[in-house]
């Protein structure tokens, strides 16, 4: 990178600040458009980090500044947020039907997922587990969740993508393990159920809880963020458990197209999502431990990324709809569960 380039790059990062996350006054140097990106909470460190390089690639192309703001939480809560008025131009989430809600009311075009490729998710990941260094519990598939000495955090699924999917992907491995034995999935849903210690309303909230407050023996995540923590926290206090099955999480984003044309952002705020699928940005990406579909990217980290099978959502469930009906609807399967 020459020197030019990086101070550039140094310059323009400085202009970036998050005022819906931190509260930190405006920049100094005055951005000639403003972008908000609603997303995960559990996404804060990675848009902080991919955002001044869109900024770069945006002012090469375009000679622009652009201000990216974030507005952060529940993917849930964040879909609702922007139903009650909040005028995000994106939404970078981690459930599918977060974005349907948006569609439903004519915030999000119909045929969002035709709009960029593999189904508008730029990246996907999986659920995984950390455990405590040297794993005490000897904790390596979804079966040693259930044993009585297991304490489990994880998120609410009825708030939380992170939570949802959680709990599909236990339900999925059980369904493969007793070959579709209702009875017995279920029986082993109420013990993973029933082993949760905390159900924080969401995916960082989890985290404090294990990591900060030291309750529980595992907790449950995408991939991707039980590695951050692990990173951030240290490698020698906890480990990385990916388990030999699990459930293929996509992350959909979607041009919020009413607010977007609004604040005159439409076409910023498509090249936004679209520089998600840049080979730079699939590089990124990666580096926050997220599965890429970008073929030299993929090569580059398959060191990093554990094989395991993925089962789809659509095909054990039959499809978001029909989990949404059955399992986290009032009365569903979540609820009868939790009150056996």
């Amino acid at each position: 990178m020459t020197l030019s380039v990086f101070l550039r790059r140094s310059a323009i990062a400085s202009a970036v600040t998050f005022t819906l996350v931190s509260g930190f006054a405006a920049p100094a140097l005055a951005a000639d458009r403003e972008l908000l990106n609603s997303s995960y909470d559990i996404a804060r460190e990675l848009f902080a980090t991919v955002n001044p390089e869109f900024n770069v690639w945006w002012q090469e192309q375009h000679d622009e500044d652009v201000d990216i703001k974030q507005s952060h939480g529940g993917s849930s809560k964040q879909a609702r947020a922007i139903m009650q008025g909040l005028r995000a131009d994106v939404v970078t989430y981690n459930q599918v039907t977060d974005v349907n809600v948006l569609a439903e009311k004519g915030l999000v075009a119909e045929d969002w997922q035709q709009q960029f490729p593999n189904n508008a998710s730029p990246y996907y990941s999986t659920m995984a587990f950390l455990v405590r260094e040297g794993n005490p519990k000897g904790i390596d598939s979804w079966d040693d969740l259930v044993e009585d000495d297991v304490e489990i955090v994880f998120p609410n699924p009825k708030t939380s993508g992170n939570g949802r999917y959680t709990y599909l992907a236990a339900w999925a491995y059980a369904d493969q393990e007793f070959d579709g034995d209702q009875d017995k999935i279920e029986e082993f849903m109420k013990k993973f159920l029933g082993n949760v210690k905390v159900f924080d309303t969401g995916g960082r909230g989890a985290t404090t809880t294990f990591v900060e407050r030291n309750i529980g023996d595992v907790l449950l995540s995408f991939e991707s963020e039980v590695n951050n923590i692990s990173k951030e926290y240290g490698e020698d206090d906890y480990d990385v458990v990916v388990p030999p099955v699990s459930i293929l999480a996509e992350f959909p984003v979607a041009v919020v197209g009413e607010y977007a044309e609004r604040n005159d952002n439409t076409d910023l705020a498509r090249g936004y999502l679209e520089y998600l699928y840049t080979e730079d940005a699939q590089r990124l990406l990666a580096g926050f431990n997220y599965r890429v579909n970008d073929e030299n990217v993929q090569k580059e980290f398959a060191d990093q990324f554990p094989e395991t099978e993925l089962l789809r959502v659509e095909d054990v469930f039959g499809g978001w709809d029909q989990v949404m009906d059955n399992h986290f609807s009032s009365g569903g399967e979540l609820d009868k569960l939790q009150r056996r």
